[in-house]
């Protein structure tokens, strides 16, 4: 091993107390950055300048890196201790062992080939552990891009001239030194990558689907030059891929086109239609809540009591009834019978809007009600509870205060999960009530099919579905101390 001389140990930059400056944080982020894929990527991307220079310097710095000088000589070193024999003698051994003992056929081709692969990633590992012990003890580092980008970045010329070229790669470091910010981050980068599978996916059934969209828009009558004419306009006669480049295409530039009925744009409708979905899953939701989870703490507070069996079968009532018989009986009840609301929708009457709310509500009310009493049940047996309960505090303070807090985990999954399929179910309930929704929208464009219609409309409900997710995650963080931990380590 060569020597190390004093002139290159106080070369080594003095080692700063206190807290780190803000260029020392983005130094460290920035190297922690550079572990992960996906933010490596995005940080040689957004910040290619400075990168550029960066990759010079460190190439230039790399020439005189005492490491893998060190490193060839501490492979001699160990070779002529014979290391590398003995490695393969003993992986040689550990292998003929394992063969025999699973009563294989030993292949010595096989096994030379073998043996020689893991002799070489062993030996290198134990060169590299030497080497890193050597520079450890010699307070020399080693010089990786990482370590040059940070002590450029320490320079406050070089840190004040990166500052707009580099800028949003300052941003993408600024979001990962943020846990949360992080966290969020991520689930927006891979709601992207689930839009682009639905698109993938939802195209890919729609151009293998028997119907043709010309023939059913233009009619029997259609003669073969009106059917060509149709499909050259909207580049049916284009081959998949093509098709499929350009629905991608249409994504990444918000320009979802035109529908093939009505030659209208896609994104106006989906925009009209889609608030109307929401307003009336979202009351459903909480119309479901408020009833759900305190039927649930009490079914769950008086177990095998009348009102807990009694709660029981209206869950599986709920659970059975279809939406559409519901509606219909509803219709014919609260509409025709007493008169007490509208049968049909009606934007600028409020009181339509219950009937479908209470009728896509049953089945998510149900569905939490039963969580709800099945998670606290599992929660109130704890002996945290039982603590809380010797100590003399009341029965509602222990249930709202100690067991809800816990109880509300599963119960906050069920919703989330619950509320995407209300949003995507939601065209039974629209289809009954005439409401003119992203449901119904989806299901009539399906019969041509109307692919730039089912695809902005798949690809809506997607992002809604996905934000909501991303809502529910950052719940559990509020409802659990020790998630909100793993997400400030994350």
């Amino acid at each position: 091993m060569a020597n190390i001389n004093t002139e290159r140990i106080a070369q080594e930059e003095p080692k700063t107390t206190g807290a780190p400056n803000v260029r020392d944080r983005i130094g460290i982020t920035y190297e922690k950055m550079l572990k992960n894929q996906l933010y490596k990527i995005l940080l040689f991307v957004s910040g290619l300048p400075i990168n550029l220079i960066v990759s010079v310097v460190f190439f230039i710095q790399k020439q005189s890196d005492p490491y893998f000088k060190w490193r060839e000589e501490t492979k001699l070193r160990l070779r002529k201790a014979g290391v590398e024999e003995q490695l393969a003698a003993d992986i040689r051994y550990e292998l003929t062992t394992k063969y025999l003992f699973f009563n294989k056929q030993i292949n010595e081709r096989k096994l030379q080939a073998e043996t020689k692969k893991l002799v070489e990633k062993v030996f290198q590992e134990q060169v590299a552990t030497h080497v890193d012990e050597a520079m450890k003890a010699a307070r020399i580092n080693k010089v990786t891009y990482g370590s040059t980008f940070s002590k450029l970045i320490k320079n406050p010329l070089f840190f004040a001239a990166s500052l707009i070229p580099g800028l949003l790669m300052y941003v993408f470091i600024a979001i990962y030194s943020k846990p949360y910010l992080k966290y969020v981050f991520d689930r927006l980068v891979m709601m992207v990558f689930v839009i682009f599978g639905v698109t993938f996916l939802v195209f890919t059934i729609l151009y293998l689907s028997p119907l043709d969209p010309a023939a059913n828009i233009l009619g029997q009558t259609a003669t073969p030059e009106q059917l060509k004419h149709f499909n050259q306009v909207y580049g049916l006669d284009q081959p998949y891929l093509v098709q499929l480049w350009n629905s991608f295409k249409g994504l990444i530039t918000f320009d979802l086109g035109k529908s093939f009925a009505g030659n209208e744009t896609v994104s106006t409708e989906i925009m009209r239609k889609l608030p109307i979905t929401l307003q009336l899953t979202v009351i459903s939701l909480i119309i479901a809540i408020c009833m759900a989870i305190p039927s649930g703490l009490i079914s769950a507070t008086r177990q095998y009591s009348f009102f807990d069996y009694g709660f029981m079968v209206l869950v599986l009532l709920g659970l059975s009834i279809p939406d559409f018989w519901q509606g219909l009986v509803a219709i014919l009840y609260f509409s025709i019978k007493v008169q007490w609301l509208p049968a049909t929708f009606n934007p600028d009457n409020w009181l339509s809007v219950i009937n479908p709310a209470i009728v896509l509500g049953t089945g998510l009310a149900a569905s939490v009600a039963r969580m709800t009493r099945s998670s606290t049940l599992e929660v109130i047996h704890q002996d945290y509870i039982v603590t809380a309960k010797a100590k003399g505090l009341s029965e509602r303070k222990v249930i709202l205060k100690h067991a809800l807090g816990n109880a509300l985990i599963p119960i906050v999954t069920v919703i989330g999960l619950q509320f995407g399929g209300m949003l995507g179910g939601a065209a039974v309930t629209e289809k009954v009530f005439n409401i003119n929704g992203i449901g119904s929208y989806i299901v009539d464009k399906q019969f041509i099919p109307d692919i730039p219609g089912i695809l902005a409309g798949v690809i809506y409900v997607a992002v809604t579905i996905s934000i909501v997710n991303l809502i529910v995650d950052l719940l559990y963080a509020f409802l659990d101390p020790r998630i909100r931990s793993k997400i400030n380590d994350y």
